[in-house]
């Protein structure tokens, strides 16, 4: 009995404790219940249905994605971000690290450039877009002027098809960069001393010891660099609404943009949904392809 009592004891100190946590988690599940599980929930009905805000919702099964499967400009938008992505990561990590190795050296006033590179990451996207589009303005822009003193032709940044989106991908990773120097530096200040001076011994130069150690070290940042700028490009927006809205000739209208048109615009909220559906699956499946890539032992 006593022993009964003891075990009786402990399963009620237990589910104590369990109920405890369950209040102290109930806010975030309650936040995101609303915030996340019944949008989602309410998009995933409203990918069989037509609605325009206005007139109820009207079933029409399967016809939001053969729509889908025939719209030339999505796939043009899926294209735009792609060449967005293309442009973006790989200079994101080249000027990242570049700089990250700059900054894990001994250097006066280190402190101030950590802290000045980061400074963009934390203003406001419209405000450093705004910036932007003066920079990049054709006639009376900061750029366009300089390279007019030097003897320069103007160059048409925004108003170009072919120049709009790099241009676009300039402006992202001058914003963004910021944060994946932390992580790269964060990155090389945990690579051990030891693994150098060992190369060294062997009589590795620079580049080797670069090469064969700071870079697979660097990998599990690699993987969440390349991750975080994916997801983060997929996401492009506010820069071509601002800029150029996604033109000329739809050269810099991006997925989300063009979602976005489709649902706040024209008011298709059942086709929107069906793309932002769509466009979710490309994510993931890109992400993965992506993990799986970069995760494997590539730079050893």
């Amino acid at each position: 009995m006593p022993e009964l009592r003891a075990t009786l004891r402990r399963l009620q100190i237990r589910l104590r404790g369990e109920r405890s946590g369950y209040v102290l988690v109930a806010p975030y599940l309650l936040h995101m219940a609303v915030f996340f599980g019944y949008p989602l929930l309410f998009a995933f009905v409203l990918m069989f249905h037509r609605w325009d805000i206005v007139t109820p919702m009207e079933f029409v099964g399967l016809k939001n994605f053969v729509r889908l499967v025939r719209d030339d400009l999505f796939f043009r938008a899926l294209l735009n971000t792609g060449i967005f992505l293309t442009i973006h990561i790989p200079l994101q990590i080249i000027v990242a690290l570049f700089f990250a190795e700059l900054l894990n050296r001994p250097l006066r006033g280190r402190g101030f450039f950590r802290a000045t590179y980061f400074m963009p990451v934390v203003v406001s996207g419209v405000v450093i877009t705004i910036l932007f589009q003066q920079l990049f303005a054709f006639d009376t822009g900061l750029i366009n002027r300089m390279i007019r003193a030097l003897g320069g032709e103007p160059v048409p940044w925004l108003v170009s098809p072919a120049l709009a989106m790099p241009s676009i991908a300039l402006m992202a990773t001058w914003k963004n960069v910021g944060l994946y120097i932390v992580l790269f530096l964060a990155g090389l200040q945990h690579i051990p001393k030891h693994l150098y001076e060992a190369a060294e011994l062997d009589g590795a130069n620079a580049w080797q010891r670069w090469w064969h150690v700071t870079l697979p070290m660097l990998n599990p940042t690699m993987v969440t660099v390349v991750v975080l700028s994916t997801i983060g490009g997929f996401s492009l927006f506010i820069e071509p609404y601002i800029l150029t809205g996604g033109g000329p000739l739809n050269a810099t209208l991006s997925a989300v943009l063009y979602i976005y048109n489709q649902a706040f615009y024209f008011n298709h909220m059942g086709y929107a949904a069906a793309l932002g559906f769509c466009f979710a699956i490309v994510i993931f499946i890109v992400v993965l392809l992506q993990r799986r890539f970069v995760e494997t032992d590539t730079w050893s």
